[in-house]
Order: structure tokens, then C-alpha cells, then sequence
């Protein structure tokens, strides 16, 4: 794979700071964030009472500030949600989604920046600009102030790509994505989020008996899977098995080494080797990631 550099700097981008910062998230979202320390960060979910996802996001301890990143469908019920409870805590909320840009370079070749586990992050410099450098599952995001775009750009030796062909490296990869494969109906563990996004260790947070009650007692009705399709088909089509719904197609996307693949939250009912049908296409239910 090529490596490219696509600009989102359209994503959501909120900062906190203050001395109670830390422990104000902590309570807020579902992962451990007093366990961070600079340099280091995590993926995370912020949820409705009753365990239902508003929205997920990154959480980056650059040491003087707790950086976040987040799908831009999701900012404002975020930003509602830590200026709200924040009332009363020594924590300051600052918007950052037009002041920064964000470039992701994806691909093999992604400079390295930041430290070597997903989420490390580092101040340095590029282009003669300081800018926070943050490692991903598949190369490296940037962010920088918006006027200093264009000459931290240019130290990106790398070819323009497109949220097209990002999309498919991240579908491939098997990620889902909220407001297209997540919304506010789906708890994390039917999404797979578990493992990264969830800690069974930490002090309460808002929703934490569903997903706890969930993980320790239950077995979650839909799970996130895979799916090889015989021809693209729109994203939200339903799936069937026989004449029974078990899903919706979430992200698809056209492979250049998978075909056309998608994304959906299948019911259990179905199975990888099952066969479904979507709007007349024909759909391989598979394991998740594609790419290995």
C-alpha cells in the first residue's frame, strides 16, 4: 500500500485542562483515563444510562492538557456532556476543531513520530512548527494549529489522498465507525469495543452497569462481522437470512485486494459462512479484520 496523507481536520477536537481534568473524564467516559500519563492515550465511549453509545473518541495526556478527538457527528453531544457535569470542578473546556488541523498518514511508510503503541503521542517539530503527533493502527495522525497547515504539509513527503481510499484501509482493518456502523442504539461489547475501548477495573461512569451487567452475565444479541458482497450495495441495506432480518450494511467499500466489503452489527442468528442476501446482492458473512 502507497502511503498518503488525507486532511481531517473536519473531526471534532476538544481540550481540557485544569487540575481536576483528569479525574473529571475519568468519570465521564468508559475507559481508564487516571492511568494515563504524558505521552500516552486511549480510545473510549461515552453513553446513556442505559449503556448506549452518544459517541466514541480519543483521549491524548500531552501532560499540560488532555487533547480529544472524536467524530464530528458527535462533538456537540460530547461538548454538552463535559460542559455540564464539569460545573464546580477546577476543569476548563476549550474548542479546538477549527483552531487545529488534523493529517493522517496512513500506510507503511508514516513517519515515526510518536512512541510505538497505538494512541503514544509527542510534541515535536515539522515544517519548523510544533505539533502533536499521535500514533495510529495504521500510521500517523497530526495535529497542528490551522495556520500552520500549510508548512507542516509540505514536511509531509507524502501524496494527497482521500477519505475514499482511508475509508477502505479502515474497513479492511475491520474498525467500525460511529454514525455509520455505531449509533446510540448499540452498547460497546455488541461492536467488539471491549478490549479497547472499556476498563472493568475503574470507578463508576455514566451507563457502566449495562456494559458491566453485559460482559459479566450476558451474551450481546448482535456482534460486529464482516461481510464479502457479490456487488456494492448501500450502506443500511438490510441483510436477511432466509426471510429473517439479522442486520443492516454499515460502512462498504471496494477492496482492491477484497472486492466489495462491508461492515454491518449482525444478529446471532447468523454466523461466518453464512450467506445473506442484501437487496439482491449476495453477502459472505466473515471474521473481522479483512487485512492481515
Amino acid at each position: 500500500m502507497t502511503t498518503f496523507v488525507v486532511d481531517r481536520s473536519e473531526r471534532g477536537k476538544l481540550a481540557l485542562t485544569g487540575a481536576e481534568a483528569k479525574d473529571f473524564l475519568h468519570g465521564q467516559v468508559t475507559n481508564d483515563i487516571l492511568a494515563l500519563e504524558p505521552g500516552k492515550g486511549c480510545y473510549a465511549a461515552f453513553l446513556t444510562h442505559k449503556g448506549k453509545m452518544l459517541g466514541d473518541l480519543r483521549v491524548f495526556d500531552l501532560g499540560d492538557e488532555l487533547l480529544i478527538d472524536c467524530e464530528r457527528v458527535a462533538l456537540q453531544e460530547l461538548f454538552n456532556l463535559l460542559r455540564r457535569t464539569k460545573l464546580g470542578r477546577d476543569v476548563e473546556l476549550h474548542k479546538r476543531t477549527l483552531e487545529m488541523t488534523l493529517l493522517s498518514v496512513i500506510g507503511p511508510d508514516a513517519p515515526d513520530l510518536a512512541g510505538p503503541d497505538e494512541h503514544d503521542n509527542a510534541r515535536v517539530e515539522l515544517g519548523g512548527k510544533t505539533v502533536v503527533a499521535v500514533r495510529t493502527d495504521v500510521g500517523v495522525d497530526v495535529f497542528c494549529w490551522a495556520e500552520d497547515r500549510e508548512a507542516v504539509r509540505g514536511a509531509l513527503d507524502f501524496p494527497d489522498g482521500d477519505e475514499a481510499l482511508a475509508e477502505v484501509v479502515r474497513v479492511e482493518t475491520g474498525r467500525p465507525r460511529y454514525g455509520v456502523d455505531l449509533d446510540d442504539s448499540v452498547i460497546p461489547q455488541e461492536a467488539g469495543l471491549n478490549e479497547r475501548a472499556v476498563s472493568f477495573t475503574k470507578g463508576c461512569y455514566v451507563g457502566q452497569e449495562t456494559v458491566a451487567r453485559l460482559f459479566y452475565r450476558g451474551k450481546p444479541n448482535r456482534r460486529l462481522l464482516g461481510l464479502k458482497l457479490d456487488e456494492p450495495a448501500p450502506s443500511g441495506t438490510e441483510l436477511r437470512l432466509g426471510e429473517k432480518v439479522v442486520g443492516k450494511l454499515g460502512s462498504v467499500v471496494v477492496s482492491p485486494e477484497h472486492g466489495p466489503i462491508a461492515l454491518a452489527l449482525v444478529r446471532r442468528e447468523a454466523n461466518p459462512g453464512d450467506t445473506v442476501e442484501a437487496d439482491g446482492a449476495s453477502a459472505l458473512i466473515v471474521d473481522i479484520p479483512f487485512a492481515r
